[in-house]
């Protein structure tokens, strides 16, 4: 079994186990600094959501550092077990391990986040089947992260405010307009 490492927050440099489990990336810890330092390094209060749970990794960093709810969702079977494991070792009674299907947990949501966490498995037009329910996710002034094959300048009404790229990852971080 593989390891990813939180970069930030109460659990900094604390290990989680990953499942092996094909397709399955973790956001490289370069990209993660990134992503918290545009979102603020404190989450303090603030519900998260990070819908392909995978490694789980950007939701325990939200955890890690005070977001008062997060919920991962998580359709395979090993990795939603080795999800329920990290949140156990690491006493995250702040985080809810759901094992769903992305779009049909998307098409019933009915709690409104903060932050929206989307790293979806590649070239399999996930972000495209998403789009028309993400509004039903996030809160007015919402954060949408996303990463992607390709880079992507607008998601559901959404504009990217940020955006790097490492390696083959193309990483965004979209929010509505603040009128």
């Amino acid at each position: 079994m593989s390891r990813v490492r939180i970069v930030g927050g109460q659990w900094r440099s604390r290990l989680l186990d990953v499942a092996h489990v094909p397709g399955l990336r973790p956001t490289p810890d370069r990209v993660r600094e990134t992503l918290f330092n545009w979102l603020g390094q404190g989450l303090t209060g603030m519900t998260c959501l990070d819908l392909f749970g995978g490694t789980g990794i950007l939701g325990f960093e939200a955890a890690s550092r005070g977001a008062e709810r997060v919920v991962i969702v998580e359709s395979d079977a090993r990795a939603h077990a080795a999800l329920r494991q990290s949140v156990t070792a690491l006493d995250a009674m702040q985080v809810e391990v759901i094992r769903a299907d992305a779009l049909r947990f998307v098409q019933t949501a009915t709690e409104k986040f903060d932050v929206v966490f989307l790293d979806p498995p590649y070239h399999k037009g996930w972000l495209e089947r998403l789009e028309p329910w993400l509004d039903r996710l996030l809160k007015p002034d919402g954060w949408l992260y996303a990463e992607a094959e390709t880079a992507i300048g607008e998601l559901a009404g959404l504009s990217t405010i940020k955006a790097g790229r490492a390696g083959l990852v193309h990483f965004h971080l979209l929010q509505g307009s603040q009128e």
